[in-house]
């Protein structure tokens, strides 16, 4: 029998469900139920290869597998008793190119900054290590000599164990049916042994995960993909073998792993063509320990290299082929966290590395759910990080693409073309044929840059300065010295309008929010433990009216958290995201070539900094925001789709005259870096409002969510803090985010964003490090490529520190 009540019910057995299972114990919660409809690991996490690595240039998945790593080579065995197998061979991840070596540089130096024990290797070392890998071609590797591999049944066997001592119940051969919210906000969970009334309810469903959603009108975007791993006979070379030899990733050759299986080899293969899905409708639920017939055809070229990277596996027979699903998300990153749209339903699921990241993710996700904000940044796998564009049919094409990109070289800012575009914006075609670059956000198409002088018009990849380089100064510098008009449709943009609207407003935000019609304010949202959720621009459209935008990705985040908190207020919420559109127009000239298109006095006097107004454009009635986060004087313009072309052409023709010039995401993030503006990269859930920086923004008189959280944060020392750094350019390699930063040959932290400043002549970065290394002045390194180079802190903006420009009325700005 299943009890008729529980504060949280977790359904799925495997390596992710008894993950959340361990750490919300761990975290506290003791009335937990976990229901597994067959034996736990039954499903995807009983096939697992098992490996995991400290390679990766993620922050905070490093931080996660760094966990991990410890959970399994000790910590989890003494709590429970149980045996997972760890095997602490070390591995190396090989380069054949110099686009590889940087990979292989830009993870050393976010390593650095973890901690890690980690180092760059040539091939006399892999060689010494490694005796059998044939290392034609190899110029070096990233050598991590305490990753290993692990029993993937015994890992959650004794998470499972873990959970149980500190009572949870598990319940096996219990079939969950349904799961459907009660008008009261609880969670049923239908199984074939009874019901269950919840408070919290844990999506860890593996291969289900997505047709389980469904009971309760989510659409969970993930996809059943088959990946092949094979045992060889036993390897004669391996019998006198002291110690186990390193687990050798090859993304060139192989697309995937060689390592030994006791005295055997075993070879994985993410083959980079024609990658198999399984189940796209729905996946049998009697499926158990499934696995598929060997499709050789599929991996033979891929198999066939693996036999020439190891000779001595050549003239041996395959004793076992494991061809199993593996779920992969649109992006590649698990659905970790809250499903949108609903209170208290919890996804720990989409996971294709399960064993090599789910108990560091299952951990952020209990803190998540005990104490509001988990402690690294979750954005890369928040679930609300899709809309409702990430249909079925699109699904099943990103998961193929993700699939064969599993073995890729993961550039910066690398752009995913596949099932584009999704979401295009009223000037999509129009920016295209004028060179515009584009990338997606939430759906959206929003420009990059701009093809122009010869430059082709596509994406360009390397972790060092590529051939844009020097079209990202011309159109900083336009922006600077002329003007510059953007596409932003892709802002997330929501209106609270009705009488109890302001008081509602007033209670989330810790700034002031707009006194009178037309007024600006920035602010944040913040989260239980008071860190940032969200940042936002509040515009005070009429009395009783608002105008919330913020970054895209934020969209369902947003209209979550104003649901929350919202209780019987007269309000009404409507989200304007794909209804309306935007452009921003920047620049010593703007005003000039705004003045051109409409009869709306633009002095400082009759349109003032950071307010706003209905205006007409060329015909065309939108609302303008003067504001910039340019730092120049500038405007935003929002309002209906439709209107947006038409006022796009009306400023490109006044802007003739003026030297007016496109310009894209890429230009936009120099601009604000050379500004000292924060961004999405340093407001995470990971740092509260003084961490940050941006206690400009809050009013501690107020009263507002989180300030309690937040006056604890201003009465305690901090852990650390925002810093603005100035970094020596060496005309190579600018960094991409992540590199550790040294202060008298110690790490004191990591850099968070990484620009190049053109206007400046500097690299600028924003950093969360130690206090004490935070001082305006203090000289400090920040390893780039590996390698240490010079740094400063700096303490007001490298361009404009008294931000005159944005507030330039017409007398002031210079003669034409």
């Amino acid at each position: 029998m299943v009890p008729s009540h529980a504060r949280v019910v977790i359904v799925g057995g495997g390596v992710m469900g008894c993950g959340i299972a361990y750490h919300l114990a761990h975290e506290g919660w003791s009335d937990i139920v976990l229901l597994e409809k067959a034996e736990l690991t039954s499903g995807s996490t009983w096939h697992a290869a098992g490996q995991i690595t400290h390679s990766t240039s993620s922050f905070g998945l490093g931080k996660c597998v760094d966990y991990n790593i410890g959970l399994y080579a000790g910590k989890l065995e003494a709590e429970t008793g149980h045996s997972v197998t760890w095997h602490g061979c070390g591995s190396f991840r090989l380069a054949y190119t110099e686009d590889e070596m940087d990979w292989l540089r830009q993870t050393l130096s976010v390593g650095r900054s973890l901690g890690f024990n980690i180092e760059l290797v040539g091939p006399a070392r892999i060689a010494e290590l490694h005796p059998f890998y044939n290392l034609d071609g190899v110029i070096g590797a990233l050598y991590t000599p305490d990753d290993g591999h692990v029993d993937p049944s015994g890992v959650t066997q004794a998470m499972a164990a873990g959970a149980r001592r500190l009572g949870a119940k598990i319940i096996r051969h219990c079939r969950a049916t349904d799961i459907v919210q009660l008008p009261g906000g609880e969670w049923k969970v239908s199984t074939e042994h009874g019901d269950i009334v919840c408070e919290h309810v844990v999506n860890a469903g593996g291969t289900y995960a997505r047709q389980m959603g469904e009971w309760s009108g989510l659409q969970l975007p993930m996809t059943s993909m088959t990946h092949h791993y094979l045992v060889t006979d036993t390897v004669p070379e391996f019998l006198e073998l002291e110690r186990e030899l390193p687990v050798i990733r090859d993304d060139k050759l192989v697309s995937g792993y060689i390592r030994m299986e006791q005295k055997s080899g075993l070879i994985g293969i993410y083959e980079k063509e024609n990658p198999n899905t399984v189940w796209e409708d729905h996946c049998p639920w009697e499926a158990e320990n499934e696995l598929f017939a060997a499709d050789y055809d599929r991996i033979m070229p891929w198999l066939e290299n693996a036999m020439g990277r190891m000779p001595v596996f050549a003239e041996l027979g395959i004793k076992r082929e494991v061809h199993g699903a593996i779920s992969h998300p649109p992006d590649g990153n698990p659905l970790i966290g809250p499903a949108p749209d609903v209170k208290n339903y919890w996804c720990c699921c989409g996971t294709q590395i399960g064993i090599g990241w789910g108990p560091g993710l299952s951990r952020e996700l209990a803190r998540w759910m005990v104490h509001g904000a988990a402690d690294i940044s979750m954005r890369e796998y928040d679930p609300r990080r899709f809309g409702a564009y990430a249909g079925k049919d699109w699904q099943v094409v990103k998961a193929k693409e993700d699939y064969c990109l599993r073995h890729e070289i993961p550039f910066p800012h690398f752009n995913r073309p596949t099932g584009r575009p999704v979401k295009p914006g009223p000037l999509y075609e129009k920016l295209k044929a004028r060179g515009a670059v584009y990338e997606e956000v939430y759906g959206h198409e929003r420009p990059r840059w701009f093809a122009t002088g010869g430059i082709e018009q596509r994406d360009y990849y390397s972790f060092r300065r590529t051939e844009i380089h020097d079209l990202l100064a011309a159109e900083v510098k336009a922006v600077r010295e002329r003007a510059g008009i953007m596409d932003i449709t892709g802002f997330t943009k929501v209106e609270v309008s009705g009488a109890d609207a302001e008081r509602f407003l007033d209670g989330l935000a810790p700034n002031r929010l707009p006194k009178n019609t037309g007024g600006i304010a920035l602010t944040h949202l913040l989260n239980r433990r008071g860190r940032i959720e969200i940042e936002l621009t509040i515009v005070r459209l009429a009395e009783d009216r608002f105008y919330l935008v913020c970054a895209a990705f934020f969209e369902q985040r947003l209209l979550d958290h104003l649901a929350r908190h919202r209780d019987d207020e007269d309000l009404q919420i409507t989200n304007r995201s794909d209804g309306w559109a935007a452009l921003t127009l920047n620049g010593p000239r703007s005003r000039d070539i705004l003045s051109a298109c409409t009869d709306t006095p633009l002095d400082n006097a009759r349109f003032r900094w950071m307010s706003a107004r209905e205006i007409d454009i060329a015909g065309h009635t939108v609302w303008a925001f003067r504001m910039s986060y340019a730092g120049e004087l500038g405007w935003e313009f929002h309002g209906p789709r439709d209107v947006m072309p038409g006022i796009y052409d009306a400023l490109c023709t006044a802007g003739e005259a003026h030297g007016l010039a496109d310009y894209g995401s890429f230009a936009m993030n120099i601009l604000r870096m050379e500004k000292m503006f924060q961004g999405a990269g340093e407001l995470t859930n990971e740092v509260t409002l003084p961490e940050a920086g941006v206690m400009r923004f809050v009013k501690m008189e107020k009263q507002f969510f989180g300030r309690q959280q937040t006056q604890d944060s201003l009465d305690r020392p901090l852990p650390w803090v925002c810093a603005y750094i100035a970094i020596e350019p060496d005309g190579v390699w600018d960094g991409n985010g992540g590199e550790a930063v040294l202060h008298e040959g110690q790490v004191v932290g990591s850099t968070a964003s990484v620009a190049y400043g053109h206007t400046v002549g500097k690299i600028l970065a924003f950093a969360y490090i130690k206090p004490q290394a935070a001082e305006p002045g203090t000289r400090l390194e920040v390893v780039i490529a590996g390698e240490p180079r010079p740094a400063c802190v700096m303490g007001e903006p490298a361009y404009d520190p008294h931000s005159l420009l944005p507030r330039t009325d017409a007398a002031l700005e210079p003669a034409q």
